[in-house]
């Protein structure tokens, strides 16, 4: 079998897994409210109003699976749905937000590093930049944050379709390199819409993979 068709099978693996059975099952505030888990673990994490819920609705092929809300910083809490019992999906709150109290930016991150740090079954975290922008001062605290959790992420560029194609180039490239500065970064950068479906099937892919690992 040849490389594309490897690549058109991974594909179809991922468009079957994503696009099959998917619930929400919890959402929780605190540690102690997350659910036990048995499925192999995929996180979302960036900053707010990035497009993290709007990406896990454009990969399960629902318009309203995870709640989109035009106000940034509405979640509070981990968001978990699982796919038909093969992977589950972690929808974490975004940091950044400047209109949240202290007090709220340190409960939020002290969830996100209490989870992260402490879950056996997440397998990979998808670490979204909104491409509009490229890497922030606050991606690369949370890349760091990564780096000293262990845990293996992968560096997921948003909204494309609203970048010109020279800037979205030089900020896919910036994001490369960057990774390649930090140790637990997974060395590809994917590029998404989740409006235009760009990169949805390839993230997919990429995903249903570490359900089958």
């Amino acid at each position: 079998m040849s490389g594309a068709d490897d690549a058109a099978e991974d594909v179809e693996s991922g468009r079957q897994l994503f696009l099959g059975p998917c619930r929400f099952v919890a959402g929780a505030a605190k540690i102690s409210s997350v659910p036990m888990g048995a499925a192999p673990e995929v996180a979302f994490i960036g900053r707010s109003n990035v497009g993290k819920s709007s990406l896990i609705n454009a990969l399960v092929g629902r318009s309203a699976l995870a709640r989109v809300s035009s106000r940034p910083g509405r979640t509070r809490q981990i968001n978990f749905f699982d796919l038909g019992g093969r992977l589950m999906l972690a929808d974490l709150p975004g940091y950044g937000f400047a209109r949240a109290s202290k007090g709220q930016m340190a409960g939020i991150a002290r969830l996100a590093d209490g989870y992260l740090r402490g879950r056996a079954e997440l397998r990979r975290v998808c670490l979204l930049i909104d491409a509009r922008h490229g890497v922030k001062d606050s991606d690369r605290a949370a890349m760091k944050a990564l780096d000293r959790s262990g845990q293996s992420y992968a560096l997921v560029l948003t909204k494309a379709d609203a970048v010109a194609d020279a800037a979205l180039r030089a900020h896919r490239a910036a994001a490369a390199a960057e990774a390649k500065t930090h140790v637990a970064a997974f060395p590809r950068v994917f590029v998404t819409s989740a409006r235009a479906g760009l990169g949805v099937p390839e993230l997919r892919a990429h995903l249903a993979a570490l359900a089958r690992a």
